[in-house]
């Protein structure tokens, strides 16, 4: 499996650090020294589905297809408006596409997730072309009086086309079942039988377990991948980590001995856009034209569950 086209959507809504110490007390200092972010990017009234959908189109485009040529859908998604249908069947019908699709949640780390699905998919024969998107709206799921979790989110649609070929190298995928650290709830519709307390509340996250697990798990799963391959850290071009933390890139670049140069990141100004966040990150290095064929790149993330994904790839695009 190989990935030909690359497309992203932002919303509109730029939320700077100024802005949110309108309301929230805190400030510009306080966010960026434990964040390192600036400034992230939210809905307002536009749609996810409509972010979806202009990513999807970008990267189709870019793989020089039509909607017409995609065989399978693979969405990454935790919340967005609709629990049914899928936010994969809502993009399939909105670009014209004619196949079968399948939305994923494995928290921050789902677009890796789908990407490996991908490949067995095409592995094995059942398609061709696969659009696989993350689209996300995190901005959704936190308290907005909480300065510990809503600063650092924002919204946004990444997106990949990928087909047959050589450039997905190997993966490793992980769970861990830690549902206390990072979670959120919200409740059913009731019945007149349910006698259980049930409850919604905000996302609840415990930073410093998931700092420290977060980097000890990305760290681990990298290093594990590079020796099974053979490679040394520096042979890969770049390491395109979940942009939750500016502090988590930061350590897994301490951990694996390596300086910034090979950690690209956009978090400052697009802050924790969950599982969109590196594929938003590899279209914006490819659009910037800071990919060349034959680089080897690192993508791993990390989500609720506790969740791990990483794969090395070979740019051939």
């Amino acid at each position: 499996m190989k990935i030909i086209g690359t497309g992203r959507a932002h919303p509109a809504k730029v939320v700077t650090n100024a802005m949110l110490e309108e309301f929230l007390d805190t400030s510009n200092k306080w966010i960026v020294e434990r964040t390192g972010i600036s400034e992230r990017k939210l809905i307002t009234n536009e749609r996810l589905e409509e972010l979806a959908v202009k990513a999807s189109l970008l990267a189709i485009e870019d793989a020089g297809l039509k909607p017409k040529d995609i065989d399978y859908i693979i969405c990454s998604n935790v919340v967005n408006e609709y629990i049914t249908p899928s936010l994969s069947c809502i993009v399939q019908g909105a670009i014209g596409a004619k196949c079968a699709c399948v939305d994923v949640n494995v928290a921050c780390a789902g677009f890796v997730y789908a990407l490996d699905m991908a490949d067995d998919r095409i592995k094995c024969g059942k398609a061709k072309n696969i659009l696989v998107l993350a689209a996300e709206e995190p901005t959704r799921m936190v308290d907005w009086s909480d300065r510990a979790t809503c600063v650092l989110f924002g919204d946004g649609a990444g997106a990949v086309v990928v087909t047959e070929g050589e450039g997905y190298v190997c993966s490793r995928l992980s769970a861990v079942s830690m549902t206390d650290c990072l979670h959120y709830m919200r409740c059913l519709e009731p019945t007149p039988y349910i006698t259980k307390e049930e409850f919604s509340a905000p996302m609840y996250m415990n930073g410093r377990q998931v700092f420290k697990t977060a980097v000890m798990l990305s760290s681990r799963d990298i290093k594990a991948l590079l020796a099974d391959e053979g490679l040394a850290p520096e042979d890969i071009k770049y390491y395109v980590l979940h942009q939750a933390n500016m502090r988590i890139i930061e350590a897994v670049a301490n951990h694996m001995e390596l300086d910034m140069s090979y950690f690209p990141h956009n978090v400052e100004y697009c802050g924790n856009t969950s599982s969109a966040s590196v594929a938003l990150l590899l279209d914006e290095l490819h659009r910037a034209g800071k990919l060349q064929r034959g680089d080897k790149l690192i993508l791993s993330a990390f989500g609720a569950g506790f969740t791990t994904g990483t794969c090395l790839i070979e740019w051939t695009k």
